[in-house]
């Protein structure tokens, strides 16, 4: 007799009462991706500098044309909620304090990677187009570059760009202002 063995994949929904119910600590950095519970590991010194440097970047140059969310959930789907680095959000008087965003509030996403380059390319990056997402922006740590995909294509993008130190980058929402790659990523990468 042979046993069929399901896997038992999570909703949104069912994620946030685990919560409730005090199965998953709230304190922990967790995503629910496809169903499925990843821990990620606790940011390092750079990562969180460069999530600080994005916030200090964006925040000014997109007053009133934009909510800057850094490390909050976007829900894609039943299934699918990660915390992006940053997420430019479409202005809301409320901020969003009545429904929790999804990928039409959303502008573009960011993901800082120093350790998750192969998973933030493979795996979340189909679901962010997959959801709707308009242009996501991968800093890529190791490398020292910003990868940059826009014009959706179903559960990819059409474009794809590579950008280094020197370069500047203008998102497709704000055609007015350019962002120097090495504000984002600073000197200390350089080094490494």
């Amino acid at each position: 007799m042979q046993t069929e063995i399901t896997k038992k994949l999570f909703t949104v929904d069912e994620f946030y009462s685990m919560f409730d119910a005090g199965i998953l600590d709230r304190e922990s950095r967790l995503e629910l991706i496809e169903g499925e519970i990843f821990e990620m590991s606790g940011p390092g010194p750079l990562h969180v500098a460069c999530v600080n440097r994005a916030t200090s970047v964006f925040a000014p140059a997109l007053a009133g044309q934009a909510i800057v969310s850094v490390q909050n959930p976007l829900r894609l789907s039943r299934y699918t909620e990660p915390q992006p680095d940053i997420v430019l959000l479409k202005p809301r008087e409320d901020f969003y304090a009545s429904e929790r965003f999804a990928p039409e509030d959303t502008f573009m996403v960011i993901e800082v990677s120093d350790t998750s380059l192969l998973h933030d390319l493979n795996r979340k990056l189909p679901l962010y187009a997959r959801a709707g997402v308009p242009e996501v922006w991968i800093e890529d740590l190791q490398g020292g570059k910003i990868l940059v995909y826009r014009d959706r294509i179903e559960e990819n993008y059409g474009t794809s760009l590579v950008f280094y130190r020197g370069n500047s980058i203008t998102p497709a929402a704000f055609p007015g202002i350019a962002i120097r790659v090495d504000d984002l990523l600073g000197s200390e990468l350089k080094e490494r």
